[in-house]
């Protein structure tokens, strides 16, 4: 019986920056990650501390369509709140 690969799973990363405000970074995680207001805080917090913080992780291809949405969400908004995405 073949083995059945389980996909490469990507965390989809905020990254920290001077500019967007912290209201935003919530709103995000909420839209897009499906946070209640007690997680995208603390993912907030993360980014706003550390440099950045994980919105989620998911398959490659849903990890991209995320990283899209943020950016292009973000720079909508006239914020310059990058994602990315790394290997789990």
């Amino acid at each position: 019986m073949p083995r059945v690969e389980t996909p490469k799973m990507y965390k989809v990363i905020l990254l920290n920056d001077d500019y967007t405000p912290m209201e935003f970074v919530v709103l995000i995680l909420r839209r897009f990650f499906g946070k209640n207001e007690d997680e995208a805080t603390k993912v907030m917090l993360d980014v706003h501390k550390k440099g950045s913080g994980v919105a989620g992780v998911f398959t490659l291809e849903v990890a991209e369509m995320k990283v899209m949405q943020v950016n292009q969400y973000s720079q909508m908004n006239e914020h310059p709140l990058k994602s990315t995405l790394e290997e789990e």
